[in-house]
């Protein structure tokens, strides 16, 4: 069955109770709702500006004076993130069906366009042209990389597409028919599991002969399950993958329970009272951003389900109870100076360098996405923390949230990526347009191969009583106590008061436009400015390695 996107008229349906997949949906008001469509209408914003200036979508832009200029460069995850905006803005009633159509076109003709490798696509494209990247833009040579996980993303979107826009399909599909994620794939030897241990491995260079990356995406609660999802829904892995992957660090006396063949030892990471599977780095995307396409929650509930909600009040808890920080949120963003780090907490992340900064102090930066990406498990709390943020800092703006505050100082990143803009739509529109992005990708084929999977497991991530066993993460020294130094205090955006749906043929971005919080002028799109770094990724294996996809 194809699904076709219903345009809402966005501040006509916040009256409307919302169906969630997730309890959180009951919690928000009537003014917090229509304080999320203001939010939604700004950052699609922040979108049209971002994917304004060619071909494809750009990373981000950067402000510059009065003036915003878009990066030089995008990714297969930018695009993917582009993709799916459009279908949220469309489902919010920001753009017309007609509009999200020619969009949607126009994207997929240029990403069939693009040079690819093994079926897949490489990690660094210029979005004005779509020429593959082969010198970073400012800096040295690119060495060609396939991402699993950036592919990955990708082929979500393309899937998401497919299924809203049956006009689209075939165009989809001619892009997807050769991306097979076996290519990725190391087969389990049970006679040697340590090399070969059925994972996926983190990318492919093409360069110099071609070599796969040494490390493995091991780690189950990361970004990069997406991946692992869709190439067992398509018949590429074995769906015993899915159980291969760790759950926490080995612990002999975690539970084990042997599910499909497969020994999975339930391990997890005790903090303040529970017990939480851990990502690899700490961050909240690692863990919450898969969820904003698949109701893991409520496919899993005795395992996902519990450990989102989880993951996210540790978050929280670390924030105002630990760092005292004053507000909390941290994943990875802008470090606002103009580069990306994978900031984390440490009491989330396996790795060990997770939530540590290089002069050795905890994270201090604070981005927005991460209050959006846990609105589904603690949505009094993210409501709370962004409007407690865009009180303090002048961290709101045209284009909604800027990508990141750094708390101790008070400085704000100057730019809006497209991803983290991407994951801040999706969040609003599965809250006030009945998980549409959930349907989008996970109706169908990914429902019928991987509810099964997630169903058929119990994680040990239960509350823990005071003083019981388990792993029991430690402030390694006293908490650094920061106080917030601006020059700037903002009043919080004022929300638009709701208002009857417009007409149908009015429901576009002119429409939008009517309904602008901001009286000055629109700001400007012109030439790129310095680019931010590749994400840095985690692997498991012998050693805790780092690795960037530019060299």
């Amino acid at each position: 069955m194809k699904m076709r996107v219903a345009p809402l008229a966005i501040f006509g349906m916040l009256a409307m109770d919302p169906t969630s997949a997730f309890a959180g949906g009951a919690a928000l008001s009537a003014e917090d709702r229509t304080l999320l469509a203001t939010y939604a209408r700004d950052t699609w914003r922040s979108v049209e500006a971002i994917a304004s200036t060619g071909q494809l979508p750009a990373d981000g832009i950067w402000r510059n004076g009065q003036e915003w200029k878009p990066s030089r460069f995008t990714s297969p995850t930018n695009i993917a993130a582009y993709l799916w905006s459009t279908i949220a803005a469309e489902g919010l009633g920001l753009i017309s069906h007609d509009e999200a159509g020619k969009r949607l076109a126009k994207c997929l003709t240029a990403i069939s366009r693009l040079e690819r490798s093994h079926g897949f696509f490489y990690n660094w494209y210029d979005p004005e042209t779509g020429e593959r990247l082969r010198n970073w833009p400012g800096g040295g040579p690119l060495r060609g990389f396939l991402s699993t996980v950036d592919n990955g993303w990708l082929a979500a979107s393309l899937m998401m597409v497919a299924q809203v826009r049956p006009e689209l399909k075939a165009q989809c599909d001619k892009i997807l028919g050769p991306m097979n994620f076996r290519f990725f794939y190391d087969p389990h030897d049970p006679k040697n599991p340590v090399a070969h241990p059925g994972l996926l491995r983190g990318g492919y260079y093409t360069d110099g002969g071609g070599e796969f990356t040494e490390y493995h995406y091991g780690t189950l609660n990361t970004e990069p399950r997406i991946a692992s999802y869709i190439g067992i829904a398509r018949g590429d892995l074995p769906a015993d993958h899915y159980y291969r992957m760790a759950r926490s660090a080995p612990d002999v006396s975690a539970p084990v329970r042997t599910i499909h063949g497969v020994a999975v030892t339930e391990s997890t990471r005790a903090y303040r009272g529970t017990k939480v599977v851990p990502s690899w780095d700490g961050t909240m995307f690692e863990a919450l951003m898969v969820p904003l396409f698949v109701p893991e929650a409520a496919w899993s509930p005795n395992s996902w389900g519990n450990n989102h909600r989880l993951y996210a009040k540790a978050q929280i808890d670390y924030g105002m109870l630990d760092a005292k920080l004053g507000y909390w949120g941290i994943s990875a963003s802008s470090d606002a100076k103009g580069g990306y780090h994978a900031f984390g907490i440490a009491p989330l992340g396996l790795n060990s360098h997770a939530g540590i900064n290089p002069d050795g102090s905890p994270p201090h930066v604070v981005t927005p996405h991460a209050s959006f990406l846990a609105l589904p498990f603690a949505p009094r709390e993210a409501i709370d923390n962004l409007k407690a943020l865009s009180a303090t800092f002048p961290v709101y703006g045209p284009y909604g949230f800027h990508d990141a505050v750094d708390v101790k100082s008070g400085r704000v990143s100057d730019g809006v990526l497209i991803l983290d803009q991407g994951m801040i739509l999706a969040s609003i529109a599965n809250v006030l347009d009945q998980d549409i992005l959930q349907q989008a990708f996970s109706n169908g084929l990914i429902e019928s191969s991987i509810r099964p999977l997630l169903a058929a497991e119990q994680f040990d991530a239960t509350p823990v009583a005071p003083g019981s066993s388990g792993r029991e993460w430690k402030q390694p020294k006293k908490p650094v106590i920061y106080t917030a130094s601006v020059t700037t205090t903002p009043a919080t955006p004022k929300p638009v008061a709701a208002v009857a749906p417009a007409p149908a043929a009015k429901r576009d971005s002119e429409t939008v436009a009517e309904l602008s919080l901001f009286t000055g002028p629109e700001p400007r799109t012109t030439e790129a400015v310095k680019p931010r770094r590749s994400p840095i990724r985690r692997r498991t294996g012998k050693s805790n390695e780092r690795r960037r996809s530019a060299v």
